[in-house]
């Protein structure tokens, strides 16, 4: 039989006798881009990224915590007896964490391609424990957002006058909508975009570095002079216990600075194939990058004494004293600052890429709505990309954008997740010692890195609990309430809808009845059908019990969803329309069975009601008397949020089809 192609193109304008666009729509392709062609098959090529610019989207998050992370712990030693000789143990141990961290999760990498902490800690620890550490994820990457553009807004705030500052949280809003729309284009044209204030940030970055440590090389014997000197203080004035306690604390605070390892294995599926080697290019590229920058500025500013000063932030300290009396000083201060808050806008991308990502695998599981998973026409993941705007912009209001309010409540999620993935990584190599090589090795590599993280997260919750952080862990339980309650829905459903198909299922083909030839010309009835099951059968059959004797033949109709779940490639877009055409056969094996003349049309593409409406039109092109039927589930009693877990297609395709002047009758399947 034949079938419709979809209809994503890149038409550049109506056609002859075609409708203009409405005013809405041809805004939003202005804004937003024209759809893709999903009929090229170098479409996936063209959407991937490469180590390079998979470091610039995914790899700023971390880079760019080197803006408030070091900081952070930096001021809690200032703030608490001036301690700062604390400041080198702090840079050796933040190095020691990123590379462990980074090096467990590239092996992580080569055996879950697909997912990051999710992926993992449902396959290893079980579903309840994967959605914890989804939400957590999820918690984690609106505050990534929210945390970077606060922080830009500082960084940008340092350097220009002091009377402009009342236009700080305005300016980060619009930061905000800026690049939640630039991500609703596609994740790649955004991440192009913003590359070459990334490489602007490295250079002027190492340096001030290098800059400053070899600006007081000679001063280094004094340095490491008065850090002996200051240990033994603070053992006498603290004791070895408060002096640990402080350090933990200064640590904790500064634990924003790794949440970006865990965003390059939860984008996977938009890096470039092979993906296992590109996704572990990049960790080593963010975790070079991250641990030279982060321990540098810790030591730059013990080396020059930076401590806070009301309206900047320390880097811009650091960097004004490190260009005092250099030709051009002022310019590359504002040059290095400027490219600190652009890149901390960038660092946002890691929570627009891999948080509606981690979304969408629990919208396939059924966690969350599954309109999550949906892809727009430009194969984003625009509901994803819209939720956590809006949920970072709600963040950004509440706290004003004080950047010391939300890193408190940040990276208490990332450490949760970070531990849950490398005990159930341990776990699962030491379980599999007899039959594996290296297990030693591995074995060892993941507990270390959980003992490691296990200590931060517990560490951080006592530390930052009082302060906020509760606010953080209330958040993450009730998202995980949310899930459990939605994914029980689904269930509940999907099990009465299974027991309805089990009274169907009976239907077998007539012994010795024949189907006689399809004709054109009869009345014809066009069933939707979204899977085999006993909505498609139900509606079906319902067509011929309340239309007796009418109807002549039966088309089965259905659209191949192309979601986040099989938009990794054109093997799986390949598998999902061979997939669609084998039910729709079932269908039509079921029809002549009965003696009913059938045939089948199918769509491929990412919107199905689009899809839908092009292909029953085209339907009623080919067979002028045609009818189409849709079969909707109804509840005894209608909620909100009913509405909002289950997508109304089928109404939605009446309505379009209705405009068209073409008759849609949607049929109930009630559902106790």
């Amino acid at each position: 039989m034949s079938e419709k192609p979809g209809t994503n193109g890149n038409a550049t304008g109506p056609a002859e006798g075609e409708e203009e666009a409405p005013l809405g729509e041809r805004v939003k392709r202005a804004v937003i881009g024209a759809p893709r062609d999903l009929s090229d098959r170098s479409v996936f090529q063209h959407l991937s990224l490469i180590p390079l610019l998979a470091w610039v989207g995914l790899g700023a998050d971390g880079l760019s915590s080197s803006s408030y992370g070091p900081e952070e712990a930096f001021r809690t030693l200032v703030e608490h007896g001036g301690h700062t000789y604390l400041a080198v143990g702090l840079a050796v141990l933040m190095v020691v964490t990123v590379l462990l961290i980074s090096l467990a999760y590239s092996r992580i990498i080569e055996e879950f391609p697909y997912g990051g902490g999710y992926v993992v800690a449902t396959k290893l620890l079980g579903e309840r424990a994967g959605v914890v550490a989804g939400c957590a994820l999820l918690v984690d990457y609106i505050l990534t957002i929210t945390v970077s553009i606060a922080a830009a807004g500082d960084a940008l705030f340092s350097f220009l006058p002091e009377e402009w500052k009342g236009f700080k949280v305005l300016v980060e809003v619009l930061l905000l909508v800026g690049l939640s729309t630039l991500n609703l284009r596609g994740v790649k044209e955004s991440v192009t975009v913003l590359a070459p204030i990334f490489m602007i940030f490295l250079v002027t970055h190492a340096v001030v570095i290098v800059g400053g440590v070899i600006g007081h090389a000679s001063a280094m014997p004094e340095t490491i002079r008065e850090c002996s000197e200051g240990f033994q203080e603070g053992l006498g004035s603290l004791g070895l216990l408060g002096m640990a306690l402080l350090f933990l604390r200064a640590f904790s605070l500064g634990g924003g600075t790794y949440t970006g390892i865990e965003a390059v294995s939860n984008g996977l599926a938009i890096m470039r194939e092979p993906r296992v080697q590109t996704a572990k290019r990049t960790m080593a590229y963010m975790a070079a990058s991250l641990a030279f920058t982060a321990s540098g500025l810790m030591l730059c500013y013990l080396l020059w004494d930076v401590g806070p000063e009301e309206g900047k932030t320390m880097n811009a300290v650091l960097v004004e004293r490190l260009s005092a009396g250099i030709p051009g000083g002022h310019a590359f201060w504002i040059v290095t600052l400027a490219s600190e808050g652009a890149l901390l806008v960038v660092a946002a991308q890691a929570g627009f890429i891999a948080g509606p990502r981690v979304l969408a695998s629990m919208a396939i599981d059924s966690w969350v709505p599954h309109r999550f998973a949906a892809l727009s026409d430009r194969l984003t993941t625009q509901n994803g990309v819209l939720l956590m705007g809006g949920l970072s912009l709600a963040a950004l209001v509440y706290t004003g954008g004080d950047i010391h309010t939300l890193v408190v409540m940040y990276s208490i999620n990332v450490f949760l997740t970070f531990s849950m993935a490398l005990f159930g990584m341990t776990r699962k190599w030491y379980g599999s010692r007899r039959d594996r090589e290296h297990w030693k090795r591995r074995t060892t590599l993941f507990a270390a890195a959980f003992a490691l993280c296990a200590t931060i997260l517990g560490v951080t919750v006592v530390v930052k609990f009082g302060q906020g952080g509760w606010l953080t862990l209330v958040g993450t339980a009730c998202f995980v309430a949310v899930c459990l309650l939605t994914r029980r829905h689904y269930r509940s459903v999907a099990g009465a809808l299974a027991s309805f198909y089990d009274e169907l299922k009976g239907i077998r083909p007539t012994p010795g009845v024949v189907a006689p030839e399809f004709d054109p010309k009869g009345p014809t009835a066009a069933v939707l059908v979204a899977g085999w099951g006993g909505v498609g059968i139900h509606t079906a059959l319902s067509v011929w019990r309340v239309f007796p004797g009418h109807f002549k033949n039966l088309v089965f109709l259905s659209v191949g969803v192309i979601d986040s779940g099989t938009f990794k490639g054109h093997e799986e877009m390949d598998a999902l329309r061979k997939g669609t055409e084998d039910m729709l056969r079932q269908y039509v094996d079921l029809a002549r069975g009965q003696g009913i003349p059938a045939v089948y049309r199918l769509a491929v593409g990412t919107d199905a009601v689009h899809e839908a409406e092009a292909l029953c039109q085209g339907v009623a092109k080919e067979f002028h008397r045609t009818t189409f039927f849709g079969g909707r589930v109804i509840f005894r009693r209608e909620t909100w949020y009913q509405r909002l877990l289950h997508n109304e297609t089928a109404m939605a395709i009446q309505r379009r089809l209705h405009w068209a002047g073409i008759t849609m009758v949607v049929l109930p399947v009630r559902v106790q």
